[in-house]
Protein backbone atom coordinates (compact mmCIF):
# COMPACT_ATOMS: atom_id res chain seq x y z
CA UNK A 1 0.00 0.00 0.00
CA UNK A 2 2.67 2.15 1.11
CA UNK A 3 4.48 1.73 -2.43
CA UNK A 4 1.14 2.32 -4.61
CA UNK A 5 0.75 5.79 -2.61
CA UNK A 6 4.89 6.90 -3.92
CA UNK A 7 3.71 5.67 -6.96
CA UNK A 8 0.64 7.91 -6.85
CA UNK A 9 2.42 11.25 -5.13
CA UNK A 10 2.89 13.41 -8.25
CA UNK A 11 -0.96 13.40 -8.72
CA UNK A 12 -1.29 14.07 -5.20
CA UNK A 13 1.09 17.52 -5.67
CA UNK A 14 -0.40 18.31 -8.60
CA UNK A 15 -4.04 18.33 -6.20
CA UNK A 16 -1.79 20.10 -3.54
CA UNK A 17 -0.58 22.94 -6.11
CA UNK A 18 -3.93 23.14 -7.93
CA UNK A 19 -6.28 23.49 -4.23
CA UNK A 20 -3.72 24.85 -1.98
CA UNK A 21 -1.93 27.54 -4.30
CA UNK A 22 -2.26 30.59 -6.55
CA UNK A 23 -0.51 33.58 -7.35
CA UNK A 24 -1.32 35.30 -3.81
CA UNK A 25 -0.76 31.53 -2.07
CA UNK A 26 2.64 30.27 -2.56
CA UNK A 27 3.85 26.93 -1.48
CA UNK A 28 6.88 26.07 -0.65
CA UNK A 29 8.57 22.63 -0.93
CA UNK A 30 8.57 22.11 2.78
CA UNK A 31 4.65 23.10 2.52
CA UNK A 32 3.89 20.75 -0.35
CA UNK A 33 5.77 18.26 1.87
CA UNK A 34 3.71 18.75 4.61
CA UNK A 35 0.30 18.22 2.91
CA UNK A 36 1.59 15.18 1.78
CA UNK A 37 2.42 13.86 4.82
CA UNK A 38 -0.76 14.68 6.43
CA UNK A 39 -3.23 14.69 3.86
CA UNK A 40 -2.32 11.47 1.98
CA UNK A 41 0.02 9.63 4.69
CA UNK A 42 3.32 10.22 2.49
CA UNK A 43 6.72 10.71 3.32
CA UNK A 44 9.29 12.86 1.25
CA UNK A 45 12.08 15.15 0.39
CA UNK A 46 12.69 18.59 -1.02
CA UNK A 47 14.75 17.08 -3.73
CA UNK A 48 11.77 14.38 -5.00
CA UNK A 49 9.46 17.33 -4.64
CA UNK A 50 11.89 19.49 -7.05
CA UNK A 51 11.86 16.76 -9.52
CA UNK A 52 8.12 16.16 -9.82
CA UNK A 53 7.24 20.15 -10.52
CA UNK A 54 10.31 19.56 -13.29
CA UNK A 55 8.12 16.60 -15.06
CA UNK A 56 5.15 18.63 -14.38
CA UNK A 57 5.88 21.57 -16.37
CA UNK A 58 7.84 19.40 -18.66
CA UNK A 59 4.31 17.42 -19.65
CA UNK A 60 2.57 20.98 -19.64
CA UNK A 61 1.23 21.97 -16.44
CA UNK A 62 2.22 25.89 -15.63
CA UNK A 63 3.78 25.75 -12.32
CA UNK A 64 5.41 29.26 -11.43
CA UNK A 65 8.94 29.35 -9.30
CA UNK A 66 8.83 32.71 -7.37
CA UNK A 67 11.90 34.03 -5.33
CA UNK A 68 10.55 36.81 -3.30
CA UNK A 69 8.75 35.18 -1.23
CA UNK A 70 9.93 32.02 -2.44
CA UNK A 71 7.27 29.18 -3.26
CA UNK A 72 5.42 27.77 -5.60
CA UNK A 73 2.15 28.20 -7.35
CA UNK A 74 0.11 26.34 -10.34
CA UNK A 75 -1.62 28.90 -12.83
CA UNK A 76 -5.46 27.17 -13.83
CA UNK A 77 -5.02 24.59 -16.06
CA UNK A 78 -8.71 24.61 -16.13
CA UNK A 79 -10.40 28.43 -16.25
CA UNK A 80 -9.36 31.23 -15.48
CA UNK A 81 -11.05 33.11 -12.96
CA UNK A 82 -13.01 35.27 -15.10
CA UNK A 83 -14.00 32.36 -17.21
CA UNK A 84 -15.33 30.71 -14.32
CA UNK A 85 -17.25 33.66 -13.52
CA UNK A 86 -18.65 34.25 -16.99
CA UNK A 87 -19.88 30.35 -16.21
CA UNK A 88 -21.49 30.84 -12.65
CA UNK A 89 -22.98 34.28 -14.13
CA UNK A 90 -24.56 32.45 -17.02
CA UNK A 91 -26.15 29.09 -14.96
CA UNK A 92 -27.38 31.65 -12.04
CA UNK A 93 -28.85 33.50 -15.17
CA UNK A 94 -30.68 30.77 -16.89
CA UNK A 95 -34.19 30.63 -15.83
CA UNK A 96 -34.61 26.76 -16.98
CA UNK A 97 -32.10 25.33 -14.42
CA UNK A 98 -33.78 24.98 -11.31
CA UNK A 99 -32.50 26.23 -8.02
CA UNK A 100 -31.56 23.18 -6.69
CA UNK A 101 -29.69 21.90 -10.12
CA UNK A 102 -28.44 25.67 -10.11
CA UNK A 103 -26.96 25.06 -6.46
CA UNK A 104 -25.46 21.82 -7.52
CA UNK A 105 -23.64 22.57 -10.62
CA UNK A 106 -21.88 25.95 -8.61
CA UNK A 107 -21.00 23.46 -6.05
CA UNK A 108 -19.22 21.22 -9.07
CA UNK A 109 -17.42 24.59 -10.70
CA UNK A 110 -15.30 24.64 -7.24
CA UNK A 111 -13.66 21.30 -8.50
CA UNK A 112 -12.24 23.83 -10.94
CA UNK A 113 -10.50 26.28 -8.99
CA UNK A 114 -8.15 26.75 -6.56
CA UNK A 115 -10.19 26.85 -2.87
CA UNK A 116 -8.80 30.30 -2.58
CA UNK A 117 -9.78 31.14 -6.00
CA UNK A 118 -13.50 29.83 -5.44
CA UNK A 119 -13.85 31.63 -2.03
CA UNK A 120 -13.00 34.98 -4.02
CA UNK A 121 -15.54 33.85 -6.66
CA UNK A 122 -18.38 33.03 -3.78
CA UNK A 123 -17.83 36.48 -2.10
CA UNK A 124 -18.55 38.02 -5.75
CA UNK A 125 -21.49 36.31 -7.01
CA UNK A 126 -24.74 37.60 -6.05
CA UNK A 127 -27.72 35.11 -5.69
CA UNK A 128 -30.91 37.20 -5.98
CA UNK A 129 -34.40 36.19 -5.81
CA UNK A 130 -34.81 35.16 -9.40
CA UNK A 131 -37.68 32.85 -10.88
CA UNK A 132 -36.02 29.31 -11.45
CA UNK A 133 -37.25 26.72 -13.25
CA UNK A 134 -39.13 23.48 -11.15
CA UNK A 135 -38.47 20.76 -13.58
CA UNK A 136 -35.73 18.80 -12.33
CA UNK A 137 -35.17 16.72 -15.49
CA UNK A 138 -34.63 18.90 -17.84
CA UNK A 139 -31.08 18.04 -18.09
CA UNK A 140 -32.38 14.58 -18.18
CA UNK A 141 -34.89 15.30 -21.16
CA UNK A 142 -31.55 17.89 -22.80
CA UNK A 143 -29.65 14.74 -23.02
CA UNK A 144 -32.14 12.36 -24.31
CA UNK A 145 -33.31 15.06 -27.02
CA UNK A 146 -29.77 15.63 -27.89
CA UNK A 147 -29.54 11.62 -28.75
CA UNK A 148 -32.37 11.79 -30.70
CA UNK A 149 -31.15 14.35 -32.72
CA UNK A 150 -28.13 13.05 -33.26
CA UNK A 151 -29.73 9.48 -34.02
CA UNK A 152 -32.36 11.26 -36.27
CA UNK A 153 -35.30 9.61 -34.53
CA UNK A 154 -39.05 10.52 -33.25
CA UNK A 155 -39.73 11.20 -30.03
CA UNK A 156 -42.72 11.23 -28.46
CA UNK A 157 -43.57 14.05 -25.36
CA UNK A 158 -46.02 15.26 -23.24
CA UNK A 159 -45.82 18.90 -22.95
CA UNK A 160 -47.75 20.82 -20.53
CA UNK A 161 -48.70 24.19 -20.08
CA UNK A 162 -50.38 26.49 -16.40
CA UNK A 163 -53.81 27.21 -16.94
CA UNK A 164 -55.39 29.86 -14.45
CA UNK A 165 -58.31 28.35 -12.29
CA UNK A 166 -60.27 29.87 -9.55
CA UNK A 167 -58.90 28.26 -7.21
CA UNK A 168 -55.44 29.84 -7.19
CA UNK A 169 -53.30 26.90 -7.51
CA UNK A 170 -51.13 25.72 -9.66
CA UNK A 171 -52.97 23.51 -13.13
CA UNK A 172 -51.49 22.03 -15.75
CA UNK A 173 -52.75 21.15 -19.58
CA UNK A 174 -51.20 18.26 -20.68
CA UNK A 175 -50.37 17.86 -24.54
CA UNK A 176 -48.83 14.24 -26.18
CA UNK A 177 -47.49 15.08 -29.31
CA UNK A 178 -45.13 12.85 -31.40
CA UNK A 179 -41.88 15.30 -32.80
CA UNK A 180 -39.14 15.03 -35.61
CA UNK A 181 -36.83 16.71 -33.57
CA UNK A 182 -33.87 19.13 -35.06
CA UNK A 183 -32.37 21.57 -32.47
CA UNK A 184 -32.00 22.63 -29.20
CA UNK A 185 -31.68 26.46 -28.76
CA UNK A 186 -31.25 28.87 -26.06
CA UNK A 187 -32.50 31.49 -26.68
CA UNK A 188 -34.32 34.38 -24.12
CA UNK A 189 -33.15 33.06 -20.97
CA UNK A 190 -34.93 29.73 -22.13
CA UNK A 191 -34.35 26.46 -23.79
CA UNK A 192 -36.19 25.16 -26.75
CA UNK A 193 -36.45 22.26 -28.73
CA UNK A 194 -37.10 23.26 -32.51
CA UNK A 195 -39.23 20.30 -34.35
CA UNK A 196 -41.85 19.59 -36.59
CA UNK A 197 -45.11 18.12 -35.29
CA UNK A 198 -45.90 15.29 -37.27
CA UNK A 199 -49.26 16.53 -37.64
CA UNK A 200 -48.52 19.34 -39.99
CA UNK A 201 -45.66 21.43 -42.64
CA UNK A 202 -44.22 23.18 -40.10
CA UNK A 203 -42.19 24.08 -37.26
CA UNK A 204 -42.46 24.41 -34.04
CA UNK A 205 -41.17 25.32 -30.38
CA UNK A 206 -41.52 23.62 -27.23
CA UNK A 207 -40.08 24.85 -24.17
CA UNK A 208 -37.60 22.05 -22.79
CA UNK A 209 -39.00 22.88 -19.00
CA UNK A 210 -42.22 22.61 -19.65
CA UNK A 211 -41.78 18.85 -21.02
CA UNK A 212 -43.18 16.57 -18.41
CA UNK A 213 -41.77 13.69 -20.10
CA UNK A 214 -39.67 12.55 -23.46
CA UNK A 215 -39.17 9.18 -25.34
CA UNK A 216 -37.08 8.46 -28.22
CA UNK A 217 -39.02 5.76 -30.52
CA UNK A 218 -37.51 3.70 -33.39
CA UNK A 219 -39.14 5.34 -35.82
CA UNK A 220 -37.33 7.47 -37.89
CA UNK A 221 -37.55 11.72 -38.16
CA UNK A 222 -38.71 13.37 -40.83
CA UNK A 223 -36.31 15.02 -42.47
CA UNK A 224 -35.80 18.67 -41.97
CA UNK A 225 -35.67 19.75 -45.15
CA UNK A 226 -39.63 18.87 -46.05
CA UNK A 227 -40.70 21.39 -43.46
CA UNK A 228 -37.62 23.74 -43.28
CA UNK A 229 -35.79 26.03 -46.02
CA UNK A 230 -32.36 24.24 -44.85
CA UNK A 231 -31.02 21.56 -47.10
CA UNK A 232 -28.00 19.73 -45.90
CA UNK A 233 -27.99 20.79 -42.45
CA UNK A 234 -30.59 22.79 -40.45
CA UNK A 235 -28.39 25.84 -39.36
CA UNK A 236 -29.49 26.84 -35.48
CA UNK A 237 -27.38 30.13 -35.35
CA UNK A 238 -29.26 31.21 -38.69
CA UNK A 239 -32.67 29.91 -37.65
CA UNK A 240 -32.39 31.93 -34.00
CA UNK A 241 -31.14 34.67 -35.55
CA UNK A 242 -34.35 35.05 -37.78
CA UNK A 243 -36.85 33.88 -35.13
CA UNK A 244 -37.23 36.51 -32.36
CA UNK A 245 -38.06 35.22 -29.24
CA UNK A 246 -38.66 31.93 -30.97
CA UNK A 247 -42.06 32.85 -32.98
CA UNK A 248 -42.70 30.12 -35.23
CA UNK A 249 -43.34 32.53 -38.78
CA UNK A 250 -42.36 32.39 -42.53
CA UNK A 251 -39.88 33.76 -43.06
CA UNK A 252 -39.92 37.38 -45.62
CA UNK A 253 -37.88 40.32 -46.37
CA UNK A 254 -38.06 43.38 -44.31
CA UNK A 255 -37.36 47.07 -44.51
CA UNK A 256 -37.31 49.38 -41.21
CA UNK A 257 -36.40 52.89 -40.72
CA UNK A 258 -34.55 53.42 -37.76
CA UNK A 259 -33.01 55.99 -35.50
CA UNK A 260 -29.30 56.40 -35.23
CA UNK A 261 -28.97 56.31 -31.75
CA UNK A 262 -30.75 52.88 -31.52
CA UNK A 263 -27.78 51.17 -33.87
CA UNK A 264 -26.08 49.20 -30.65
CA UNK A 265 -29.17 47.66 -29.97
CA UNK A 266 -30.09 46.76 -33.80
CA UNK A 267 -26.80 45.19 -34.17
CA UNK A 268 -27.28 43.64 -30.64
CA UNK A 269 -30.14 41.61 -32.45
CA UNK A 270 -29.40 41.21 -35.87
CA UNK A 271 -25.90 41.51 -36.00
CA UNK A 272 -23.53 43.35 -38.47
CA UNK A 273 -23.96 41.27 -41.82
CA UNK A 274 -27.79 42.63 -42.01
CA UNK A 275 -27.73 45.74 -44.68
CA UNK A 276 -27.83 48.81 -43.14
CA UNK A 277 -27.39 52.34 -45.04
CA UNK A 278 -27.91 56.22 -44.09
CA UNK A 279 -31.37 57.36 -44.77
CA UNK A 280 -31.17 60.96 -43.40
CA UNK A 281 -28.94 62.59 -41.19
CA UNK A 282 -30.68 61.25 -37.71
CA UNK A 283 -32.00 57.75 -39.78
CA UNK A 284 -30.83 54.59 -41.22
CA UNK A 285 -32.45 51.67 -43.58
CA UNK A 286 -31.91 48.52 -42.36
CA UNK A 287 -32.87 45.59 -44.70
CA UNK A 288 -32.92 42.04 -43.44
CA UNK A 289 -34.84 38.64 -44.03
CA UNK A 290 -36.59 37.59 -40.37
CA UNK A 291 -39.85 35.91 -39.60
CA UNK A 292 -43.17 38.00 -39.50
CA UNK A 293 -44.13 37.26 -35.87
CA UNK A 294 -45.73 38.57 -32.68
CA UNK A 295 -42.26 38.46 -31.27
CA UNK A 296 -40.72 40.56 -34.26
CA UNK A 297 -43.60 42.90 -33.34
CA UNK A 298 -43.43 43.22 -29.79
CA UNK A 299 -39.00 43.63 -30.62
CA UNK A 300 -40.10 46.62 -32.60
CA UNK A 301 -42.97 48.50 -30.33
CA UNK A 302 -40.32 48.47 -27.22
CA UNK A 303 -38.70 50.88 -29.52
CA UNK A 304 -41.06 53.11 -29.98
CA UNK A 305 -41.27 56.13 -32.27
CA UNK A 306 -37.51 55.09 -33.18
CA UNK A 307 -38.11 52.54 -35.67
CA UNK A 308 -40.75 53.23 -38.74
CA UNK A 309 -41.77 49.69 -41.03
CA UNK A 310 -41.36 50.29 -44.37
CA UNK A 311 -42.38 46.78 -45.64
CA UNK A 312 -44.10 44.34 -45.73
CA UNK A 313 -47.38 45.11 -45.61
CA UNK A 314 -48.30 42.65 -43.44
CA UNK A 315 -45.97 43.85 -40.88
CA UNK A 316 -47.44 47.63 -40.83
CA UNK A 317 -50.68 45.90 -40.63
CA UNK A 318 -49.53 43.60 -37.54
CA UNK A 319 -48.00 47.05 -35.55
CA UNK A 320 -50.87 49.02 -36.62
CA UNK A 321 -53.53 46.55 -34.99
CA UNK A 322 -51.03 45.61 -31.95
CA UNK A 323 -51.38 49.98 -31.43
CA UNK A 324 -54.98 50.35 -31.77
CA UNK A 325 -55.60 47.11 -29.65
CA UNK A 326 -53.64 48.44 -26.68
CA UNK A 327 -55.20 52.16 -27.26
CA UNK A 328 -58.94 50.48 -26.83
CA UNK A 329 -57.63 48.28 -24.06
CA UNK A 330 -56.57 52.08 -22.08
CA UNK A 331 -59.61 53.82 -23.52
CA UNK A 332 -62.33 51.04 -22.69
Amino acid sequence: MKSNKQKLRILYIIDILANKSDEDHLLSANDIIRYLKDDYGIECERKTVYDCIDCLNEYGYEIIKSSSPRGYFMVPYHFETAELRLLIDAVQSANFISAKKTKALLKKFSAFASEYQYKRLEKQVYIDNRNKGSNENIFYNIDILNNAILQKKQVEVVYRRRKVVESNRAQYEEKSMTINPYALIWADDHYYLVGNYSKYDNLIHLRVDRLKSVTVTEKNARRFSEVSPYTTSFDTADYSNKHLSMFAGDIKPVELICKNEIIEEFIDRFGEKCLMKAFDDEHFIAKFDVAVTNGLVSWIMQFGDSIKVRGPKELKNMIIDKTNSILSMYNG
